[in-house]
This record gives C-alpha cells, structure tokens and sequence, in this order.
C-alpha cells in the first residue's frame, strides 16, 4: 500500500507537517497565491526521513522497513490486499455502493443522448418546428437546471449526506422525465428538461463525492472512474433505444419515459448503500462511521481511519459557509477546480462531439446513430483503460498524457482539412483523429478532472468546492454550445479544431505544473499535507 510520509495524528509537542516527495514533484499554487518552489532536495529529504521516523514511533507495527517506491512513497501492508498468489479483491466490497451511485451517470449520460435525435419529432408534433430558439432552449434549459442544481448541492448534502439527498433528488429526475414524456407544449417539455437538468446537476457533484468518501484509498481512483463509465454507457442505452425514433416520430415519448425509470431503481439502491462515514463523522455519528469503514476497508482500518477522520474536523458546525471558498487552502482547490472544468470544456469534448456524425458521412457512414455509436463505444474503451491505469500511473500522469493525446488528435485532424493529400487518406486521418481523441479524453481529462477536485478539498468544505467547480462547467458548456457552429461557420473546421488543440497543451501544462498526485494517500493524509503546506508558506 502507498502512502504519504506525513504523520497526521498528535503527538506533544506538535512536529511540523509537510509534504514529502520526490524532487522532481510539482507542488500545488496558482497565481497570484503562488508559494515557492526552491525547496532544495537535501531539505525535502531532512522532513521526509524526520516525519517518518515519527511515524514509525508512534505506530512502532508498522515500522518494519517501509520501503519508498519510485514516487517517494511507502509501501506498508494494506488488509485489502490478497495474500499470496490470490486476486486482490479488496475494492470488492465498497464497488456495490459505488456501482449504485454511478447509476446517477448513467441517467446523465442518458439525458445527453436522448435528446440528439427526436428534437425534430419533439418540435414537429409540439408545435415549435422551424423555431430555431425554442428547439435550442429546449436542449439549452437542460445545462441551465443543471447549473442551479450544482450551486444548490452543497448545502443539501452537508444537511443530509450524499445518500439521502442522492435519494431526495430522484424526485425531480422522476417528475421531470415523466412530465417531459406527457408534454403536450413547448412550455411542458421545456419544465420538464428544467427538472431533470436541476436533478442532474445535483447528482454531478454528488456522486464523486460519495464514491471518493466511501471507497479504501487504494480503489478510491478505480471506483471513481465508474462515473465515467456510467456516463458513457448511458449514451450508448439512449443510442439503442433511440433507434425505433427513425420510423415511428412517437417514440420520443417512450424514450423520455424511460428515463424515470433508474431514477426509481437509484432511489431504491441507495436504501441498501451506506451513508458516506466521513459525513457520519462530521455529525458525530462516530460508532455508525466506524462499522461502514470496518465492512467496507476492513476491521483493522476502523480505527485508524477514524482517527483521520477526527484530525481534520476542527469544528463541531456541520453547514459550510460560501464565503469560506476565499479563505485559503479552500480558495486555492476552487480556482483549481474551476480552472480544470474550463480548460475540459474549452479543449472542445462537446464541439468534437456534435460535429463527429459529420465528419463520418464523410466516408460514408450516413446514419448519425451509427456514427455516435462508434463514438460511445470509443469513450466506453477509453473509461474502461482509465479505470485499470488510473490507480497505478496516478491522476496526473494521466491527465497529462489526456490532454496530450487530444492535441495530438487534433492537430491530425487540422492537418488531414488543411493538407489534403487524397481525399480517401484526408476522411481516414479525420476519422482516426476524432476516435483518438475521445479516447484519450476518457482515460484522464473525463474522469480524473471529477474525481481529483474533491480530493484536493477539505472535508468540511468539499461539497462547495465541488459546488463551485461543476457550476463553472455547466456555463463553459453552454458557451462553447451556443458558439461553437458560429465559429465554425465564421472561420471553419480547422481554425477552431486548432483552438481546441492549443488548449489541450495548456491544459497539460496547466496539470504540470498545478496538480500534485494524490493517489494512494487518503483524503486526510492530502488535507493535512495541504495545510501544512499553506501554513508554511504563511510563515
């Protein structure tokens, strides 16, 4: 098992606390709250062999030779691990409540798609066809429900916790798609897309939170990445099932009905999950807190983990405040975070989505369910890897090599328009690059951006932090929505494929130089070294 060498519990007289790493680790700032990178290695080196000896002290079971691994971290025994030659199942019994959460992307992913196709059924038989802005506020309403819903989501979930406001929030899941399913005028879908959009954007931030809070350290990256899979085969189901729609201009109506469904399949599962033990700790449900983390990270994690738990809560209050994301080290996670949705969107994930059934007519594949078909398939693939490299290459690792990966992609595109050697060559390179480059972006740039922010936040401000982040993406997705065609039609194919390429470096610069690692520590291990860290630089 990996873990940071920082000692994160007391003992008299209180050490210092810092980060210990590498050398060639990136520490964490932004401007203007920059802090200084001339720790020298020698330096970094005293801290690390000072904070683990009194680690070792203070659990002298553990202090059996700890060897640090390449990053810098010590590999100690974990319970969860297999012993011998056995499988290693120790995400096995957290993945159920996880599994169940990331229903919650599915019906996201859902949504996304449901809506592509039988737009001009919905307009036809609502009385609406030809009107261009009902047709774009229709789908627009959605992101506009999601954004409220995000900045609402912290306060929900720091009064009830993730699994009951998960619960409380399939209410307007449910009534939104059923009343979008029976509309009968434009101002009935268009309530209806708003309540799902407000019950989606509740979930978005929900749903990383509690899978991060609930799952061992060690799995915590793997069973995050379920929100992307869940999203991805959601897209997929809204595909399949969306097919009738070609023939039978009705069908839009059973494809809205079905979305109530897993929102009352959600509401039922997270009866049976439990309640995130991070939230139950804040509120002082200590005995409650201490049997989740015994069956799900084992019973010799129980008190440790509680102890960490103990060691970030510095008050008794439950509800954070708003105005806590300006104080430091809050401020600096929440620029992060919003920097990080922005920089996803304006690499251009959506644009290349919308115009991806255009560039395979190109070479002949005429139907648009059949072209984002592939695409699915292709971010289904790409969640499917990050879920295995996640947890061993680490967060940034990947999302360096993401954002590198949809340059790349999109630089072969811009090439393959502006270049054209043979047109047969042009459409393949077209082709290849836009599949590269939603594959590259479901292995780091799709799940790590969600899954990293809220293990970059305080547990007592997580939800706000994440609050903060999603509604930051909500508006970067309808701005590169609203101008993404009138760009194109302005300047063409190319100058804004090139665009979203030269964001993607700045993006990998960006995660360079601003991200620091955060796998195999636990939220607590990171939180501590974070406050350290920014009292160091207060000093």
């Amino acid at each position: 098992m990996e873990v940071a060498t920082v000692l994160y519990q007391w003992i008299p007289p209180p050490p210092t606390i810092s980060i210990a790493s590498n050398p060639t680790s990136k520490l964490l700032a932004l401007p203007p709250i920059i802090y200084s990178k001339k720790l020298s290695y020698p330096r970094r080196r005293r801290r690390s062999l000072t904070i683990l000896a009194l680690k070792q002290q203070f659990n002298p079971q553990q202090s059996a030779n700890p060897v640090p691994d390449a990053d810098g971290e010590d590999n100690l025994p974990d319970d969860a691990e297999a012993d011998g030659d056995g499988f290693d199942l120790g995400w096995l019994r957290a993945f159920p409540h996880a599994l169940t959460a990331s229903m919650s992307n599915f019906l996201f992913g859902y949504h996304i798609g449901v809506m592509n196709g039988p737009i001009v059924s919905i307009a036809r038989e609502l009385g609406f066809e030809g009107n261009s802005m009902l047709e774009g506020l229709v789908v627009s309403i959605f992101i506009a429900g999601a954004f409220i819903g995000s900045l609402m989501c912290g306060s929900l979930m720091d009064r009830f916790g993730c699994r009951r406001t998960l619960q409380i929030n399939t209410i307007p899941l449910v009534v939104g798609a059923i009343l979008s399913g029976q509309a009968h005028s434009a101002d009935e879908m268009l309530w209806g897309r708003f309540l799902v959009g407000l019950g989606i954007g509740v979930n978005t931030v929900l749903v990383p939170i509690y899978i991060s809070e609930v799952a061992p350290t060690k799995y915590r990256g793997s069973l995050g990445s379920l929100c992307q899979v869940g999203t991805c085969l959601g897209i997929i189901a809204s595909l399949f099932i969306g097919i009738p729609s070609e023939n039978d201009p009705h069908w839009w109506r059973t494809m809205l009905y079905m979305a109530s469904i897993p929102g009352l399949f959600l509401t039922l599962g997270m009866q049976f999950a439990v309640d995130s033990p991070r939230w139950l700790c804040k509120v002082g449900r200590l005995d409650e807190a201490k049997a989740i983390v015994g069956d799900l990270w084992g019973p010799s994690q129980a008190d440790k983990a509680i102890e960490e738990f103990q060691s970030v809560i510095t008050t008794s209050e439950v509800d954070s405040q708003w105005l806590e994301l300006l104080e430091e080290p809050n401020s600096r996670a929440a620029i992060i975070g919003g920097a990080l949705f922005l920089l996803q969107q304006f690499a251009g994930i959506n644009g290349v989505l919308y115009f991806s059934s255009l560039t395979f007519q190109d070479v002949g594949v005429t139907s648009a369910a059949l072209a984002s078909l592939y695409v699915g398939i292709t971010n289904f693939a790409g969640a499917l890897t990050a879920i295995y490299f996640i947890d061993k290459q680490g967060r940034r690792r990947l999302l360096i090599g993401s954002y590198l990966g949809m340059a790349f992609s999109m630089f072969l595109i811009v090439y393959a328009i502006s270049f054209p050697l043979d047109e047969m060559v042009s459409h393949a390179s077209s082709i290849l690059g836009t599949l590269m480059y939603i594959f590259a972006f479901a292995i780091g740039a799709g799940p790590v951006t969600g899954l990293i922010i809220p293990e970059l936040s305080s547990n007592k401000m997580r939800a706000k932090i994440m609050a903060f982040s999603f509604s930051v993406h909500w508006v970067c997705n309808f701005v590169v929505g609203l101008f993404f065609l009138e760009l194109v039609e302005k300047f063409g194919v190319a100058p804004v494929y090139a665009s979203f390429g030269g964001v993607s470096l700045l993006s990998a610069l960006f995660a360079y130089y601003f991200i620091v690692e955060t796998k195999g520590r636990s939220l607590e291990q990171i939180e501590m070294a974070l406050r350290a860290d920014f009292a160091e630089r207060d000093d």
